[in-house]
């Protein structure tokens, strides 16, 4: 059928109109990409310019040096050591295995290493290197850079890893450095890029995780430019970081050195601090540790060796443990009847062995009593009567201000992981944490050191200064940070009548110098030299009465883990204070016969600078003292030389 022809007409001005409709939103579009593209090239030409640099351009950081840690002469305790290692690159390298196969010819691997770096390869990138073997020696990377075309993808390298030259000798206080864990990063909000580096190693314990932050210093970085893939193709430039912080402490390693070997295979603590700026020139445990096998990576055999040791070598005895002081506390009780006026030193209490407290039998460490008793006679022989008669006179307040006033109860802020507070009672203690009422049991088991009473070594040789000089001396264990000294810690006036500090010094003297004294077999005979001291020995298990009738169990015929601690605290020289001692040896048995002696060696050591003469000794000593002097001194080299071996 013909369409007519307004049909015809209808019909052109209806495509006409689409037409248009379809040109304009054509030529719209067209207009709104150019205007876009006008925007992208031009407006925002140097933004992208910018992200393309950065897409081609990757930073990498350079792990910084870490900062050495010395000891008060400038002897190294913690340095740096190159470290070679081997690493292969998968996609370089093609048959993996083949070309481990030829490796494993000409160098040592361990199996265990190897089934590490085949797992690495599996979920890493295949142009990211892996280690195959670490801390490998020079021979064994020559022998790898000669036969390089044999083992395509296998680089030789170097690097820094962290060196302990002391070995066990610094183990507990200078710590060790290990790889960056989950764990660790959890502490920071932030954590920063460098400990994200595989393999970066920190400060676990001790110095070296107390000050990691000086320690650390600040990664460089690099610029490097890599492929689409994010293989490095070249590097740009280099900006080189900060190296940590050299520190050095006020320990003396000599000293430390002879102390180590004086503690031999005892579990026990010394800690020797100089009593005029509050100097430690010794603090040491054992048995101790080699912290470079933490550095390396400690197989389980070891550290379960460690771990499961009843004598504890990974405890940092010194500071972290606390212990019931026993009668090295006595002179706080004296000392605290003394300021509160409530007896004077020539008053005398009677003692027949023993006392009856509220329906309580308290006993005398001597069973047939020690008849009267003033002030130095009974520090002289150690009377727990004459004390247990002190505290119900002075009672626990006055006896724990003293003791917190002479540096007990406290967390001392000083570069070791753990310091612990320790525990100085008080009828509010007893409230807070125990929900009962203080008893006068209580004091009187305070009044000699037992009961809740609790102090480390370190807060001991704190106490023993703070007797000694009168002065609020508080421990220093940091010497400088980058040549910058810190303050020294000498302090102020305790505020304590000077006629009692010598009334509780003369009866520390008798305790060493006199014929009755508890510590009389331990005396230094040198004039310039002469000690005063006092001992101790804290119980860890009940004596039953029954055991009392029938004769109370020598220590000797107990297992070890049931016998009495044995402590022993003195200063030096007598006249004119130097130095201050504490000494602990864990089921030791008697504080006069286990750590007097190693008290006196450590305080001649100390004194003389070095080995001391025969002549500062009794001469009944003298020849057993010579013999264990040239023991000493070849178990020393002994030691020095299997740990520059191991290291």
């Amino acid at each position: 059928m013909r369409r007519s022809q307004k049909d015809t007409d209808l019909s052109v001005r209806r495509i006409t109109r689409r037409g248009l409709v379809v040109a304009g939103l054509q030529a719209g579009f067209i207009g709104a990409l150019a205007l876009r593209m006008r925007y992208m090239q031009v407006d925002q030409a140097d933004e992208f310019r910018l992200l393309a640099e950065e897409n081609r351009i990757n930073i990498r950081l350079i792990p910084p040096r870490r900062g050495r840690i010395y000891d008060r002469e400038g002897r190294a305790l913690a340095v740096n050591e190159p470290s070679y290692r081997i690493t292969i690159v998968r996609e370089d390298a093609g048959d993996v295995e083949a070309v481990l196969a030829r490796l494993a010819r000409i160098v040592r691997l361990e199996d265990e290493a190897l089934e590490r770096a085949m797992a690495e390869m599996a979920r890493s990138a295949p142009f990211l290197p892996v280690t195959v073997a670490d801390r490998v020696s020079w021979e064994e990377i020559s022998r790898v850079a000669v036969n390089a075309p044999a083992l395509p993808g296998v680089t030789p390298e170097v690097g820094l890893s962290r060196l302990y030259p002391s070995v066990e000798d610094f183990a507990h206080v200078v710590g060790y450095v290990g790889p960056v864990s989950d764990r660790d990063l959890a502490r920071y909000a932030d954590p920063e890029p460098v400990l994200r580096i595989p393999r970066f190693q920190i400060g676990k314990v001790g110095v070296e995780a107390r000050l990691e932050q000086a320690l650390r210093g600040r990664a460089g970085t690099r610029r490097v430019e890599v492929n689409a893939a994010g293989r490095v193709m070249r590097e740009l430039d280099r900006r080189d970081g900060e190296p940590g912080a050299d520190v050095q402490l006020t320990l003396d390693s000599a000293l430390q050195g002879y102390v180590r070997a004086r503690l031999g295979n005892e579990s026990a603590s010394v800690v020797v601090m100089d009593v005029t700026n509050g100097d430690l020139l010794s603090i040491a445990s054992a048995p101790s540790y080699d912290p470079n096998k933490f550095v390396r990576g400690i197989s389980v055999a070891d550290y379960a060796a460690l771990r499961d040791n009843e004598r504890r070598p990974l405890a940092s005895k010194t500071v972290q443990d606390a212990y019931p002081p026993g009668s090295t506390f006595k002179m706080v009780t004296a000392l605290a009847a003394l300021e509160a006026g409530v007896m004077s030193a020539e008053e005398t209490v009677w003692c027949p062995g023993h006392m009856e407290v509220g329906g309580r039998r308290f006993h005398c460490w001597k069973r047939v009593g020690h008849g009267h008793m003033n002030l130095e006679e009974a520090l002289k022989e150690s009377c727990d009567v004459y004390f247990y008669d002190l505290a119900l006179k002075v009672g626990i307040d006055n006896i724990s201000a003293m003791a917190r006033k002479l540096g007990l109860g406290t967390a001392y802020d000083i570069p070791m992981s753990a310091v612990a507070e320790g525990l100085v009672p008080d009828r509010d203690w007893k409230a807070r944490t125990r929900g009962a009422q203080w008893r006068i049991g209580d004091t009187v088991n305070a009044s000699i050191g037992q009961g809740y009473v609790l102090s480390s070594p370190l807060q001991l040789a704190v106490m023993t200064a703070r007797l000694a000089t009168g002065r609020e001396i508080d421990p220093r264990l940091l010497k400088s940070v980058n040549g910058v000294d810190e303050a020294a810690r000498t302090g102020a006036s305790l505020g304590l009548n000077e006629n009692h500090l010598r009334r509780i010094r003369a009866a520390m003297f008798a305790a060493t110098n006199n014929r009755r004294g508890t510590a009389f077999g331990s005396r230094i005979v040198a004039d310039a030299m002469r000690m005063a001291g006092k001992t101790g020995t804290s119980q860890v298990r009940n004596i039953t009465a029954a055991e009392r009738r029938a004769g109370v169990t020598r220590n000797e015929d107990l297992p070890w883990k049931r016998r009495d601690h044995a402590l022993f605290v003195n200063f030096a020289p007598f006249e004119a204070p130097r130095i201050a001692v504490a000494v602990v040896v864990e089921h030791g048995g008697g504080g006069s016969t286990a750590a007097a002696p190693i008290a006196r060696d450590v305080t001649l050591q100390a004194l003389h600078g070095g080995a001391p003469p025969l002549e500062a000794y009794p001469a009944a000593d003298r020849s057993r003292i010579r013999a264990q002097q040239e023991r000493l001194a070849r178990e020393r080299e002994d030691r020095d030389s299997e740990g520059q071996n191991r290291a």
